[in-house]
């Protein structure tokens, strides 16, 4: 089936990636592997850049890095949400008492992009076959409505050991992005675009 990829970056890395050696993830493999019967059309990846942090200030340009490979995958788009940052006051934690100021930080728009690209793409018949790479209970209504009302099916490629309760009973199958999986899906050591060849971070 003709198949379009719906990737939330942010759900995918904290779920699945975060704290392991398999952070150089080609998407377009990994999908492959889990839907090894369907023609890949678009895989579209949803995220925000990241700000530098004192206590990681080179997160950003990991993170541009990791942007730069996935875009040598030739099918697929990064659609770029934001975040927000701001000043807010917190309860401290028992026995403490008071209040203290925190700075705290909040992607936002990449479920809303997600899935406004999902349901157009459904009505402008661009895919046979829909897959969610996520577990945002967020997403359902979006889900069902493709499904019941564009008629079409919606997968879900979930990164956590349990899949969500919300959406597993509305979408047509469920399958895990195992360790396995990610291991076998990593890019080389170095890749080359036309800006020249570039490598994974040493970090990482």
């Amino acid at each position: 089936m003709k198949t379009n990829i719906y990737v939330d970056g942010f759900n995918l890395y904290y779920r699945a990636v975060r704290g392991t050696s398999y952070k150089w993830l080609n998407i377009a493999a990994m999908c492959q592997l889990l839907l090894p019967n369907d023609q890949l059309h678009q895989i579209k990846y949803f995220t925000a850049l990241v700000q530098p942090r004192p206590h990681d200030p080179d997160q950003p340009t990991r993170q541009q890095t990791y942007l730069r490979a996935i875009q040598t995958i030739p099918n697929l788009t990064i659609v770029l949400g934001s975040f927000l940052t701001h000043e807010i006051m917190m309860p401290l934690a028992p026995p403490a008492t008071g209040y203290i100021k925190v700075i705290k930080t909040e992607e936002k728009g990449s479920d809303v992009n997600l899935a406004t690209h999902l349901l157009v793409d459904g009505y402008n018949n661009d895919y046979e076959l829909a897959v969610v790479v996520s577990n945002d209970s967020d997403l359902l209504l979006p889900i069902q409505v493709v499904q019941q009302q564009i008629g079409k099916p919606v997968g879900l490629l979930t990164p956590q050991k349990h899949p969500s309760r919300a959406l597993t009973p509305h979408v047509s199958f469920v399958k895990r992005v195992r360790s396995g999986v990610l291991a076998a899906s990593q890019f080389p050591l170095l890749l080359t675009d036309s800006r020249g060849t570039f490598s994974k971070p040493a970090s990482w």
